[in-house]
């Protein structure tokens, strides 16, 4: 027997704003449309791929996978299981880098770690005088961030350069002053290796490159912050997300590297977010 819109949300054991998405993401409407257009039938080819989408979804898949998008800084990227979803935290980053970028300034900023492109895109609408280099290990994420960065900036896309490279590796180290970053943004693994959340939630689905920072979960940050100094310009600054408890850990590295007046930024959750240290002063 055919099922309605609703009568399949009912059964489907999801919570009813998640099955709007997944029947909405499906039909190509709005969960608007959903609501308003509940009592029309499912045949049995939907049915079943609507059921499929469900069983995947009570097994943990995180939504951004099933739909394949996720929101951030205002705008809709397309996501994949190759690379993180982004958060609203990492919204963090991009608000407090944006404080060493006056609008008005040319400047060379480059993000490591790029992933889906969430960063250096949501950055780039910002900063329209900017140019943006972004860096990946995966090849895969590199193409879907391109890709967000066409639908997203259309012809201001070309102000991002996207660079497959294992943090500063494909860079050579800047013989002069016009080669250097005025900001550097990353928000790199950070999880340690026998963390037990990397079993729990979203998290089990995502990649485990982009997460598990090493042994001890900040192996990755020291790297970033050894190696930065030799591509910041004079009074340039070192931005990375990091864990909820790993503010003094971060603040030590980029002291041990050179950095000055070290800062730790929260979140809107009043969470110990965001690390940065300046050359010289900032």
């Amino acid at each position: 027997m055919p099922l309605t819109l609703a009568q399949w949300s009912q059964t489907s054991e999801l919570p009813a704003l998640e099955a709007r998405m997944l029947l909405a993401h499906v039909l190509q409407v709005t969960p608007a449309w959903v609501i308003a257009h509940d009592e029309v039938t499912l045949d049995e080819m939907l049915k079943h791929r609507f059921d499929a989408l469900a069983t995947r979804r009570r097994r943990g898949e995180p939504m951004a996978y099933l739909v394949g998008e996720k929101e951030f800084w205002g705008m809709t990227f397309r996501v994949t299981p190759d690379v993180l979803i982004p958060r609203p935290d990492t919204e963090t980053l991009v608000e407090t880098a944006l404080r060493y970028l006056p609008a008005e300034r040319e400047a060379r900023v480059l993000d490591l770690g790029t992933g889906s492109g969430a960063v250096a895109i949501a950055m780039a609408c910002e900063r329209p005088h900017a140019r943006f280099w972004a860096t990946d290990v995966s090849a895969a994420a590199l193409r879907l961030a391109e890709e967000n960065a066409m639908r997203l900036l259309q012809q201001d896309a070309s102000r991002i350069a996207w660079c497959l490279s294992d943090w500063f590796a494909a860079f050579p180290e800047p013989q002069q002053a016009s080669e250097q970053f005025s900001v550097i943004v990353s928000n790199p693994p950070y999880i340690a290796q026998a963390d037990t959340h990397l079993d729990e939630g979203d998290v089990r689905f995502e990649p485990r490159g982009a997460l598990v920072g090493g042994a001890l979960g900040w192996e990755a940050l020291q790297t970033i912050a050894r190696q930065a100094p030799s591509y910041l310009q004079p009074g340039g600054v070192l931005l990375m997300e990091h864990g909820y408890d790993q503010s003094d850990v971060v603040k030590a590295l980029l002291r041990e590297a050179g950095f000055t007046q070290c800062e730790t930024v929260c979140d809107l959750a009043g969470v110990p977010r965001v690390t940065l240290g300046g050359m010289n002063s900032l």
